[in-house]
């Protein structure tokens, strides 16, 4: 019997054997890629918005409890406001109680297609400020990339743990 024939016998009927690919007996698993890193990602994949989701949903709860509970470190990055005036601290105490609400949204599953999409109107604004007050940092590129998760969330329509009607 050729190679061939053993690695396909071995690896069953259903199993495509493509010349010069290395098959690894798992017993009673057969050679499916169950525990190797694609089989991994392929499991993952109904999963990844989810993910993106929730993790969204942790850093502006992380930012939303830091700007209600210590709003004055905050205040210099109102734009246009003097950072030492009272309305700068009401501004990133309403700027806190927004995120925290956005967050708890996206965690929960509640519309989270909506509660993205309000997070990436929110990081934009942030992101514009932040470039038009301090010009382009290592600040910025973040929130950008918090920006992109946002409009990666808004924009998926496949979700798990959302709470339906």
């Amino acid at each position: 019997m050729s190679t061939a024939q053993e690695d396909k016998k071995i690896a069953g009927p259903s199993t495509v054997i493509h010349p010069g690919t290395k098959q690894v007996n798992r017993g009673s698993l057969g050679s499916t890629q169950i525990g190797s890193v694609e089989g991994a990602f392929e499991a993952l994949g109904p999963w990844v918005t989810t993910i993106g989701r929730i993790i969204l949903g942790l850093v502006l709860a992380w930012f939303g409890y830091h700007e209600l509970v210590v709003p004055k470190l905050w205040t210099g990055y109102v734009p246009f406001v003097s950072s030492t005036s009272q309305i700068s601290q009401v501004l990133v105490l309403i700027h806190g109680v927004i995120l925290s609400i956005l967050a708890v949204g996206l965690i929960v599953g509640v519309l989270p297609r909506t509660f993205a999409g309000i997070a990436a109107l929110t990081m934009l604004e942030i992101v514009i400020s932040l470039t038009i007050t301090a010009g382009l940092s290592d600040l910025v590129l973040r929130d950008i990339g918090v920006l992109g998760l946002a409009l990666s969330v808004m924009a998926s329509r496949h979700e798990r743990l959302v709470l339906q009607t």
